[in-house]
């Protein structure tokens, strides 16, 4: 286990997890916590262990999806907040597909940069585009040029030098663990729990470097939201950090869809109050 750093936003509305990716940090959702959303919702950034301001995780498994996914449960059980509806960027949100398979109780999933892989190589192959920084991902230590290309890449024209300090702080164990878990197939079939679990939606940049935007269009959903997957023109791996002017209208209908969802009917407020 590890010390979690938590932002909040001053909303009271239903919980909404924000989990970041591979080397980054909660900061990367400020313009979700500081826009209108957040005074809707009760918006929970936390920084993964091993990364930001959270301390290191005292052992390897914390650094799978499978660990990831069981500390965000701890941080939402401890701060009341089980029932949340979760956004996952990249790493986040395979983690949020992991937390979708372990409790069906969660209000939804958004996942950004995040493909449903199949468990083995072959699945990760056929999800996944193949570029250096997707092989940086795996790497215990980076270079000063290894990590500012890394976070270029994850972050596109959103980059802040801020953020290469922010990849390098992270605890070296945790790329390349993340990695072997992976190969180990650990945790759940991404794949098979887009196509039974929902409500899943899935919005990418249409410059996306990691992710492959066809493979994703032909999954075969179980409860897509939308009935599509959105594409936002000239983002790339982060577009809520590149265009929240085009990802938090969608973001915010999405949650206000999943509250009407989370509100009680008619007929079941009066059997509570019977």
């Amino acid at each position: 286990m590890a010390d979690i750093a938590v932002l909040e936003s001053s909303g009271s509305g239903m919980p909404v997890l924000l989990i970041h990716g591979n080397s980054s940090c909660k900061e990367v959702f400020l313009r979700q916590l500081e826009s209108p959303l957040a005074a809707r919702y009760r918006m929970i950034a936390i920084d993964l262990p091993g990364h930001g301001c959270s301390t290191n995780a005292y052992d390897e498994h914390s650094y799978t999806i499978p660990g990831y996914a069981e500390i965000a449960f701890s941080v939402l059980d401890a701060l009341g907040a089980s029932q949340a509806a979760v956004l996952g960027w990249s790493l986040g949100g395979h983690i949020g597909l992991e937390m979708l398979d372990r409790r069906p109780g969660l209000k939804g999933l958004m996942i950004v940069g995040a493909p449903p892989y199949a468990n083995g190589f072959l699945g990760m192959m056929r999800a996944f585009q193949v570029n250096l920084s997707l092989l940086l991902a795996t790497r215990a230590r980076l270079s000063l040029m290894e990590a500012r290309r890394f976070a270029r890449t994850c972050l596109g024209e959103a980059y802040d030098p801020i953020f290469l300090d922010v990849v390098r702080r992270t605890d070296v164990r945790a790329r390349p663990a993340l990695y072997r878990g992976m190969m180990r197939a650990e945790g759940a079939d991404q794949k098979q729990v887009a196509e039974r679990a929902g409500p899943l939606a899935v919005l990418n940049g249409s410059e996306e470097p990691f992710a492959r935007l066809d493979y994703l269009a032909e999954l075969d959903y179980a409860d897509l939201w939308d009935g599509q997957c959105h594409v936002i023109d000239g983002a790339g791996h982060a577009p809520f950090l590149e265009r929240p002017d085009a990802f938090n209208p969608i973001f915010g209908r999405f949650l206000d869809e999943l509250a009407v969802r989370e509100a009680p009917t008619v007929t079941e407020r009066a059997a509570r109050s019977a």
